[in-house]
């Protein structure tokens, strides 16, 4: 399939004409298509499509339809039909009124077209884009971000399930890329008799005994599959087949294999305790979306999927003063998403910080003030940002040490030290007799050491330590970082600050405009490349039914 570039095609008199008739005061399809048809271009999409062969749909075209769709909250087949019945989208996209559209399936074929060349953000980059060339978003403002969790396109499964499912996945694969060689190396009728239906915990034994034995026939039938994939007489492409490849990993994930005294293999379920389990960040979850993780938040919040990152302006002037702007320029500036991230449900806040932060950068609108919940900021991405020129607002976490939570422990602030001369002196006033610099998990850190002598004889030795050595230890961080950190949690305890965070707290108002209008906690796809192309599209969505109001 071959491109050429000719972006929106120009409005038919016809549709124009029975358009402005049936909506007299616009819609949001129509004022988008006339203030920002400069977003929807070809030229972005060019690297994903060939230069032979037939053309194509106009990628134009079909990614406003998807960001119209998402606006609407449509279905593949509703926004298909959409673009062949409802005039104000048939003005959008420029057809004629006698246009019969486009197979709902192009729509598929469009987005994994963009995912298969790393286009998912196309789209919303060039909205950002616009809207800062429009003076709607700017360098050095004000900026928010807030994560919610996402559940995946797939059922949850336990790990008996998975096991059971996993090799069922790999026959139904295997059935349809290599049923002669599948046939020559199973029987037929009982792994259908077993693998038929999908494997159901609501149907399983309610034996202990007959689930653990049913966990066994699973591993047999698994172990089975892979060792005929990967002996020497099966053709190589067959261990390229993705849910055969999926099976030999969720099999290492949940069994365990070794030889008993009698040289008889044995296979066992892994348990936590004993043979150990893998970490959440790589344990499958479904042998359909392999990017889809189990994470909890909390004591109640458990889910199996994907976290979503928003990033939003938010220099909305006082109420009085937004009111005053509003009567001299008629319109009142709108807070529009300027970022969004999508990780697996595994990764920490803290993990997407610097990411969100050199995107805006890249876009230049990098923020002034950015403010987070405390699941962002860390010291080091409090001071690298202030290198940057961007202020964290966020509340850091406390001290948890002993002495911290002690009412009356000598926690580091207690201690007064002497960068200079690399000392620090005590509460009671013993100077260290040690400064250690070292590398703890991968950061600078000065390990501070104090006598034992002193430490022995120190009547407030037990508000201090209760190490078994007898001698206080201190660990700090270099410098900026320990005095920055000081700063912000002496700052965070003043109302003045309080007040100031506050501003946070609107990005839930985003979170749930996103969550009603494209429903983005619920993942429409498998995947997190697919997944991460609907939030983009959804945040696009978002921000026209902003600049629409």
């Amino acid at each position: 399939m071959s491109l050429q570039s000719k972006g929106l095609p120009a409005v038919p008199e016809q549709t124009a004409a029975v358009a402005r008739a049936a909506f007299p005061k616009g819609s949001l399809p129509i004022r988008v298509r006339d203030r920002l048809a400069e977003v929807f271009a070809d030229e972005p999409f060019v690297d994903a499509f060939g230069v032979r062969g037939a053309p194509g749909m106009s990628p134009a075209v079909l990614s406003l339809v998807t960001v119209l769709q998402f606006a609407e909250s449509l279905t593949d087949r509703q926004a298909a039909a959409m673009a062949v019945r409802a005039i104000d989208w048939k003005y959008a996209i420029g057809a004629e009124l006698t246009d019969t559209g486009f197979d709902h399936t192009v729509l598929t074929r469009f987005r994994t077209r963009l995912v298969d060349h790393g286009l998912e953000r196309a789209v919303f980059d060039r909205m950002v884009a616009h809207c800062r060339d429009a003076g709607l978003i700017a360098a050095g403002g004000k900026q928010r971000t807030d994560a919610t969790h996402v559940i995946s396109a797939v059922r949850d499964l336990n790990r008996l399930e998975l096991a059971g499912e996993s090799v069922r996945a790999a026959l139904e694969a295997l059935a349809v890329a290599a049923p002669a060689w599948l046939a020559g190396q199973i029987d037929v009728a009982e792994f259908a008799h077993r693998y038929g239906p999908r494997v159901n915990g609501w149907t399983m034994p309610e034996s202990q005994t007959k689930r653990d034995r049913l966990a066994l026939v699973f591993a047999q039938d698994g172990y089975a599959l892979c060792q005929a994939a990967w002996s020497p007489a099966a053709p190589a492409w067959i261990r390229d087949i993705e849910a055969v490849a999926v099976l030999r990993q969720v099999l290492v994930q949940t069994y365990y294999r070794r030889t008993d005294t009698r040289g008889r293999e044995v296979i066992i379920k892994r348990d936590a305790d004993s043979e150990g389990v893998p970490p959440g960040r790589c344990r499958l979850a479904s042998p359909y979306d392999t990017d889809a993780r189990w994470a909890a938040k909390g004591d109640d919040l458990f889910w199996c999927g994907y976290k979503i990152h928003l990033t939003e302006s938010c220099d909305t002037p006082p109420e009085a003063e937004a009111e005053a702007e509003a009567e001299r320029h008629g319109r009142r500036m709108p807070n529009l998403i300027t970022d969004v991230a999508t990780t697996d449900a595994t990764v920490p806040d803290v993990k997407a910080t610097t990411g969100i932060q050199q995107r805006l950068a890249e876009h230049g609108i990098a923020p002034g003030e950015h403010y987070l919940d405390s699941g962002y900021p860390s010291a080091d991405l409090v001071t690298a940002a202030a290198a940057e020129g961007i202020t964290m607002v966020t509340p850091l976490l406390a001290d948890h040490s002993r002495q911290a939570k002690a009412t009356d422990g000598f926690d580091k602030s207690a201690f007064r030290i002497d960068w200079t001369t690399r000392q620090v002196r005590c509460p009671q006033g013993h100077r260290s007799t040690g400064w250690h610099p070292v590398k703890q998990h991968g950061r600078d850190a000065i390990v501070i050491e104090f006598a034992k002598a002193d430490c022995r004889a120190c009547p407030a030795r037990t508000r201090c330590t209760a190490a078994a050595r007898g001698n206080r230890m201190l660990t700090l961080r270099p410098k900026e970082i320990h005095e920055r950190v000081a700063a912000a949690r002496k700052e965070q305890d003043t109302e003045a600050w309080r007040a100031k965070y506050a501003l946070r707290a609107g990005i839930e108002g985003t979170v749930n405009q996103a969550l009603d209008i494209t429903g983005i906690r619920r993942a429409r796809y498998r995947g997190l490349a697919k997944v991460s192309l609907q939030h983009a599209f959804s945040a696009t969505a978002i921000n026209i039914i902003r600049l629409d109001a």
